[in-house]
């Protein structure tokens, strides 16, 4: 079971124990950490959800690794079907999925802190490849489909061509955070936690 910590807080009704998530996204601030999964990008959609409806900017906060492509792609389209302001900071590593959320980020609001990394690459396929021929091209088919999918949005939000980001994705492309700016991942470096 994982620890939550929790902060008092007072109130006209006296003092009572508030968690620091709940905490936090009473203060419009979100946190994208660890993998990304069905179960976190529910859990993301439905903050999301709530934040809705004003005109107050959020701050997501991203430390993550990656994780499920189609996971990725739910967090990214809530992103971008949002009406909300959303400010966008990497505070450690923004990579795979993480990296494609983070790019799609309003344009002059991803930042990043200095010792951070972004890291790009192809699609993955996790677990193993197995069945019959026609099964294996089938997946074939549908990981260069996917390929294409997240090497497009790649390339609308870094001004870079659909080629120049296949060539960058062959790899594990990881860049420090003035390689990130240069390639277009994201606008400028802060300092400071809160932007």
């Amino acid at each position: 079971m994982n620890w939550i910590p929790a902060i008092e807080v007072e109130s006209a009704h006296g003092t009572r124990e508030v968690s620091l998530s709940t905490r936090h996204l009473m203060n419009r601030t979100l946190f994208l950490r660890g993998s990304i999964d069905a179960d976190r990008a529910d859990d993301f959609l439905s903050e999301l959800l709530y934040l809705e409806g004003t005109d107050e900017p959020v701050t997501l906060y991203i430390n993550s690794p990656g994780g499920e492509i189609n996971a990725g792609l739910m967090i990214y389209d809530a992103i971008q079907g949002s009406g909300l302001t959303i400010k966008m900071v990497c505070t450690g590593l923004a990579a795979s999925m993480a990296a494609l959320i983070f790019a799609g980020g309003q344009k002059g609001r991803r930042f990043i802190l200095p010792h951070s990394k972004v890291m790009i690459h192809e699609p993955l396929i996790m677990g193993g490849v197995g069945g019959s021929a026609t099964s294996i091209k089938n997946i074939s088919d549908s990981i260069l489909e996917t390929r294409e999918v997240v090497n497009g949005i790649l390339s609308k939000h870094t001004g870079k061509t659909v080629k120049e980001i296949d060539t960058a994705t062959s790899f594990d492309n990881m860049m420090n955070a003035e390689e990130a700016i240069k390639f277009g991942l994201c606008d400028r470096i802060t300092k400071s936690i809160r932007v």
